[in-house]
């Protein structure tokens, strides 16, 4: 019996319709991190630069120009994008699209993913502290520090409540920043025209020939593109022509405001000192105080968004096999909001160490970027991957990865020079999380090659046979296990020791759970197989990867449908209950399995399932990742058994 429950499963192929509304969205959502790069990009190019010289100017701006050209429009827009599991994307969406064929990549997908999250402790941080340096223009006393952590305090406070009645006025703040940036970016390259020449790639092809400090300028000029990233991981949010169409506005606004600031740094070659941002400079002096204002909210909406892809990292991974089970909160009912308590309060401490430690935006520009390169680079060799298994000739794929590749292996060696500056935390903070999801990955495996089945054919009389005899005790009405058996002619040795050979339990009814994770988002079904007409039923449910596993939900729906289909009978056995209509009790099974001394294993294997074992014990249990009533769960231990024996 095949069925579909009625489930938002329904997800357009490139995602939310395309309309204005989903434009000003997408603006809102998308582009936080691109569109405060202006905050600190020129800053730091003009704090690299060994001389103010107006050529030198004009090639920095035009390597930002062809960077985003290269790097956001080509890589991202026009050819990631597409890239998309059903609408979704990211970098763990497109490893979920290519792991049946290339399931080592997870090594590929875990260390993009680390890194992305070890930058989503710098980006809000930098981010943050730059808007409220700009303060320092209407007033100079401002404790920067101070500010700048109430404001990520403030920020990480609110994520139990969600952020879904703000949201609507996200697109409309950021319309209104991406105007003033092309506006006070207009005004200022006016007084300069000349600068134009930055549009010519040959401007900045010469200017890496003469600069003398090449890398080091290299790493502040990645700056304007770290928030790339974020478009793809957005995907499912906004829409592919969303972000395309939306696109073109940001684009047009940042580049105008790069163009202003490269203007301002050559007509006041007097007023350039160390440290001083060209950013805040451009804004007229009657409009600091509000242009401070906005950029600090755009920063905060930025933070949000980088946030908010953290928690959805973390579900994705969790989904993949790829991180720890932990617990989950749906502060609302908009569709991809999810708040991680363990992961928010992690990252607002690490932001706030950072702002702590680094105090200004200048020193965690010597920091920034080396993360998200490696991201880059891990994205684009799932890429290629992806190519080749939708069967792209070569004479394509090779070509636009070598492309991509040269140009992210430039910065990540220019980023490498971060490394003593500070930017070893992110890769400290990048390493840890990727041991952790190896460690966890593999755990599994590990595991799961210990575990052994038998053929259920025998087993089902001899449960028909105990559900009939009263000399042992009732356990429950409804007993219901999750099984790992992938076919329906199986079942879990440790199952059958726990039902018959550890304490034999009797029930009326007995459901085995068979739970499949699809690599499509949001797929829903089930399927159910009658061992024994009302009493033994196999039930296997397709779970997308995005909506998670809610088996006591699941079931009592599935099991509902059931009845009213006159397949099954939950009324309670009991007289005294049946006669009062009273449903049966449903009770769960969660058989763990443990390690014991004697269990044999080769050192590198048994070192990581004793430290998977470790972290098991810190997170969230089978019965919470199941989203199960505790009060109706029995929790049992047995023991690993290697199949050889």
């Amino acid at each position: 019996m095949k069925n579909n429950l009625s489930h938002d499963t329904h997800h357009h192929p490139l995602g939310p319709a395309f309309r204005t509304m989903g434009v000003v969205i997408a603006i809102g959502i998308v582009y936080g991190d691109l569109g405060t790069s202006p905050l600190y990009v020129m800053k730091a190019v003009m704090n690299a630069l060994p001389h103010n010289r107006p050529d030198f100017i004009i090639g920095a701006v035009s390597c930002v120009i062809w960077t985003l050209t290269l790097q956001t429009t080509i890589k991202y827009i026009l050819i990631t994008l597409r890239a998309d599991n059903k609408g979704e994307g990211g970098i763990l969406s497109l490893f979920a699209l290519i792991r049946q064929k290339y399931r080592w990549a997870y090594v590929i997908a875990a260390i993009g993913a680390a890194t992305l999250l070890a930058d989503g402790v710098i980006t809000p941080s930098i981010t943050v502290v730059s808007a409220i340096e700009g303060l320092h223009n209407v007033y100079p006393s401002t404790p920067v520090v101070g500010v700048a952590i109430g404001v990520i305090l403030v920020l990480f406070a609110l994520q139990p409540f969600g952020t879904a009645s703000l949201g609507r006025f996200f697109g409309i703040i950021m319309l209104g920043w991406f105007f003033m940036l092309g506006a006070f970016g207009l005004s200022n390259f006016m007084e300069y025209l000349p600068i134009v020449k930055a549009f010519n790639p040959m401007s900045a092809i010469l200017f890496l020939k003469a600069c003398p400090q090449v890398l080091i300028i290299l790493g502040a000029i990645f700056l304007c593109a770290t928030g790339a990233e974020a478009l793809y991981s957005d995907l499912g949010h906004c829409g592919l022509h969303n972000i395309q169409v939306s696109w073109i506005y940001v684009k047009i606004t940042l580049i105008l405001n790069y163009l202003g600031q490269g203007a301002w740094a050559i007509t006041h070659t007097d007023s350039i000192v160390p440290d001083i941002n060209p950013f805040f400079q451009i804004i007229p002096s009657w409009f600091s105080l509000p242009g401070v204002i906005m950029a600090t909210l755009a920063a905060i909406i930025a933070s949000q968004a980088l946030i908010s892809g953290s928690f959805t990292i973390i579900t994705e991974a969790i989904s993949l096999g790829l991180w720890p089970n932990i617990k989950i909160k749906y502060p609302t009912e908009l569709k991809g909001q999810m708040f991680i308590p363990g992961i928010n309060y992690i990252l607002m401490m690490l932001c706030i160490m950072i702002i702590y430690v680094f105090k200004s935006s200048s020193n965690m520009e010597a920091a920034y970027g080396l993360s998200i390169t490696i991201t880059m680079l891990m994205t684009t060799l799932l890429l290629f991957l992806y190519m080749r298994s939708n069967n792209t000739q070569l004479w394509k794929s090779i070509p636009i990865t070598l492309c991509f590749l040269i140009i992210e292996g430039g910065f990540l060696l220019a980023n490498s020079m971060k490394f003593s500056h500070g930017g070893f935390i992110t890769i400290l903070i990048a390493g840890f999380i990727f041991l952790i999801m190896y460690i966890w990955y593999n755990g599994r495996r590990i595991k799961n090659r210990c575990v052994t089945y038998e053929k259920i054919a025998p087993v089902i009389p001899i449960l028909d046979q105990l559900s009939q005899d009263t000399q042992v005790p009732k356990f429950a009405t409804h007993l219901v296990y999750v099984t790992r058996a992938k076919y329906k002619t199986d079942i879990e040795s440790k199952i059958v020791y726990s039902l018959i050979n550890r304490q034999p339990k009797r029930a009326d009814t007995y459901w085995f759970v068979y739970l499949w994770r699809s690599d499509e988002p949001y797929e829903f079904n089930y399927n159910v197989t009658t061992f024994v007409k009302e009493k033994i039923f196999r039930v296997d449910i397709t779970s997308g990867f995005k909506l998670g596993f809610h088996v006591d939900d699941y079931l009592r729906r599935i099991v509902s449908k059931m009845q009213k289909e006159g397949d099954v009978d939950l009324i309670s056995r009991y007289p005294s209950l049946r006669a009062n209509n009273i449903r049966g009790d449903f009770r769960y099974m969660v058989v763990e399995r443990i390690m014991r001394n004697s269990f044999v294993l080769p050192f590198y294997r048994k070192t990581i399932l004793i430290i998977y074992t470790i972290i098991q014990k810190f997170v969230t249990s089978d019965t919470q990742i199941l989203d199960l009533d505790p009060s109706n769960v029995t929790v049992e231990s047995a023991p690993l058994v290697k199949k050889d024996n």
